[in-house]
């Protein structure tokens, strides 16, 4: 067996995840100006040479806007975002995505899981069913937060798959990071068991084919996560 070395991030790498969290957290507003590079290096203990490098790569993600002879600004990413704006706001943590972010993953998710289970209900095997329904065992004897939130993932992924269409499991695992975390705040905020029993529900229905009580059934559970009795912007 052949261990690997264990290395540290790069500074640079730092300097951008430092940045990206004060974006996306709101410390850093939109439109608002980053001080010069001298003096970002100065206070952040980094050469110039990093912050420059950061800074490209920010810009490159969409995140900064570089105007010459004015300065460095906090881009509209939401409007003027691209893919690697996405990306990088999907592997962020989402314990710290305002609640404008948060709606917005629920929201995608919604229309992920209209296709998902559309896909699921009209082309899956009943082999591949019954498989899903091995994956919902797993949600049923998870005892943590974080195990739950695995296995529903897991589960939502599978389900992503068995449809038939080979790009949707890819942009499901595109959110993977704020989905679990999402999930894990809303077991502790409503319990493991409120999972496994939303799930199980729409599980019932996608075992018995019948597509029109599946998607009422996501319509209503996504509806209280965002805007009902179990919404998830706020940890307890």
């Amino acid at each position: 067996m052949e261990f690997k070395r264990i290395t540290s991030p790069s500074l640079k790498k730092l300097f951008v995840q430092q940045l990206q969290d004060m974006i996306l957290s709101e410390q850093l507003p939109i439109g608002s100006k980053l001080p010069p590079e001298r003096e970002l290096a100065e206070t952040m203990h980094v050469s110039r040479a990093v912050v420059n490098g950061g800074i490209a790569e920010l810009a490159k993600q969409g995140f900064l806007e570089v105007r010459p002879r004015q300065g460095t600004f906090v881009a509209d990413y939401r409007r003027e975002g691209n893919i690697s704006t996405l990306v990088a706001i999907m592997e962020y943590q989402g314990s710290s995505l305002g609640k404008d972010e948060i709606r917005s993953i629920l929201e995608i998710r919604w229309g992920l899981e209209h296709l998902a289970i559309k896909k699921a209900v009209e082309s899956a095997s009943d082999d591949d069913i019954a498989d899903l329904g091995k994956l919902l065992e797993a949600l049923s004897i998870a005892g943590t937060p974080e195990d739950a939130a695995a296995a529903a993932f897991a589960y939502q992924r599978r389900l992503s798959f068995i449809g038939g269409n080979s790009v949707l499991p890819l942009i499901y695992s595109s959110f993977k990071a704020p989905v679990i975390t999402l999930w894990i705040r809303f077991c502790r905020l409503y319990s493991i068991q409120a999972l496994y029993n939303n799930t199980k529900e729409l599980y019932s229905y996608i075992a018995r084919r019948d597509l029109d009580g599946a998607l009422k059934w996501v319509d209503k559970y996504l509806s209280e996560a965002i805007e009902g009795t179990q919404q998830i912007y706020v940890e307890k």
